[in-house]
């Protein structure tokens, strides 16, 4: 097979997946807003906060690196997550420029409820026979 061809195939999979993960969050963001006022990335943020059982919660910088997301849009983000009483911030004891977000009882009810609507619409987007070959 010939490297064009290799390359060919490489950027229909490319292609196939990308477009995939874009239906796929589409339809996570309208579902999750419709139902729950909740983007996609602030239900993913409440759902690792509310995953990790230490009162501290996790430092925003972390959370930026796994929702990929830069570290002032994680922080507008949640500023509004703070604004709705969903999440708490603190600074780290030792070091005094790490914050952590800390999910409340409000924000992981939240999450609670919105996680069966992200389950239905995975089931729905990625259930047998919709998955991407890569």
């Amino acid at each position: 097979m010939s490297s064009a061809v290799k390359n060919d195939r490489l950027l229909n999979q490319w292609r196939e997946l990308e477009s995939a993960h874009a239906r796929v969050r589409e339809a996570l963001e309208r579902a999750l807003e419709r139902e729950h006022q909740l983007s996609l990335s602030e239900y993913e943020v409440l759902r690792r906060l509310a995953e990790v059982d230490t009162p501290k919660g996790r430092r925003i910088q972390e959370l930026a690196e796994e929702v990929h997301l830069s570290q002032s849009a994680l922080s507008r983000l949640v500023d509004r997550l703070e604004e709705a009483g969903y999440v708490t911030r603190a600074t780290c004891d030792y070091d005094r420029r790490g914050i952590f977000a800390c999910v409340t009882d409000a924000g992981r009810r939240a999450q609670k409820e919105a996680d069966p609507t992200h389950r239905a619409v995975l089931a729905e987007t990625l259930g047998e026979g919709r998955t991407v070959a890569v």
